[in-house]
């Protein structure tokens, strides 16, 4: 899209666009499933491997079906894997990377965590000759990083609530994560949509999203909000990086009776994509990705690079699509949650 055709003035023909945009994320994922499943026909053994799983958390559904699948995935290629779950605590997450550097597997995979506080350690992994790999973590000491587009996630995501709002109102933006690559990818994408869009404001001061006890904390934040703004419409949209702060917040609305107000979040979990398919809720969109098949194409490559396949692109993007109240029922199917 031109950036003329991104239009300060937000009128029908600027929501006819942003739908445009919306639909064409929803043809690519489905593509993009067919390509995945057929490419991995021709992976190579992991026989006598041993393939070390390093995950930030497993507490999460995103983190959670990942993690599992790149535990089966080593298990069905005959390798051994090493699971390790630092269970959302920095400190241990660090111990035990550092760990692997004297357990010395055939390969490690890193996946998700905060880019300042993994990468010095993915960097001395690497030095010490184990290839390392990882899952939603752009990283430099990474052979090949398997994620989301989170370019076209963020921005897909952005001119959906833009164009469900008609193009003006305050928005509440959760920020907590902005250290985490994808979700500073996503948030970046939506900074840089509202730019042509200045009717849509973003609250001041932004709402921080936390770990654990999320959903609770989500739901008190945008509770204090609509206490604060208590006129309906005066606030339209609550976006945030991921969909558990989505949660908190479509519940914190219903209690309040404030359902005219939208929610927009990322990862496509069960309990979110049933929120966005209930008509009545406020929960109006999530961009649904895939954990289980980012795990398993992880691994696969892996493999391949063990397997004597050198030459790998810095990022495997996997299909994500963006789900709203028209579509939210078939993506459940697509994705195999129903």
């Amino acid at each position: 899209m031109a950036a003329s055709d991104l239009a300060p003035t937000f009128g029908r023909r600027g929501l006819i666009k942003a739908g445009l945009v919306a639909g064409a994320a929803l043809a690519l994922g489905k593509a993009g499933l067919v390509s995945a499943a057929r490419a991995a026909d021709d992976v190579p053994s992991l026989a006598g491997k041993r393939i070390a799983i390093s995950a930030t958390g497993t507490d999460h559904y995103w983190d959670l079906k990942a993690y599992q699948a790149q535990i089966e995935e080593v298990k069905r290629l005959g390798g051994e894997p090493i699971g390790l779950d630092a269970g959302r605590d920095d400190k241990k997450l660090v111990a035990q990377l550092q760990t692997l550097i004297a357990q010395r597997p055939d390969a490690v995979i890193q996946t998700l965590g905060t880019l300042s506080v993994i990468d010095p350690w993915l960097k001395k992994i690497k030095d010490a000759g184990i290839p390392v790999f990882t899952a939603d973590v752009p990283s430099t000491n990474s052979i090949n990083n398997t994620t989301s587009d989170n370019f076209g996630i963020g921005s897909s995501l952005a001119l959906r609530l833009v164009a469900d709002i008609g193009g003006e109102g305050d928005i509440v933006v959760f920020n907590g994560f902005y250290g985490v690559p994808v979700c500073a990818i996503r948030y970046d994408e939506l900074r840089h949509v509202l730019k042509y869009y200045p009717r849509v404001k973003i609250v001041q001061p932004e709402l921080r999203d936390v770990i654990p006890n999320t959903v609770q904390d989500a739901f008190a934040q945008v509770t204090a909000v609509l206490a604060k703004y208590p006129e309906k419409g005066s606030i339209k949209a609550i976006w945030s990086a991921w969909d558990v702060p989505q949660l908190g917040a479509t519940q914190a609305l219903v209690a309040a009776g404030r359902t005219e107000v939208r929610t927009y979040g990322v990862d496509g979990s069960p309990e979110v994509l049933d929120l966005v398919k209930d008509p009545k809720s406020p929960a109006a969109a999530v961009a649904a990705q895939q954990p289980a098949l980012i795990g398993k194409t992880a691994v696969q490559t892996v493999a391949r690079y063990l397997g004597g396949q050198k030459t790998l692109p810095q990022e495997t993007y996997i299909a994500s699509i963006l789900a709203t109240k028209d579509n939210a029922a078939e993506v459940q199917k697509t994705l195999g949650q129903v």
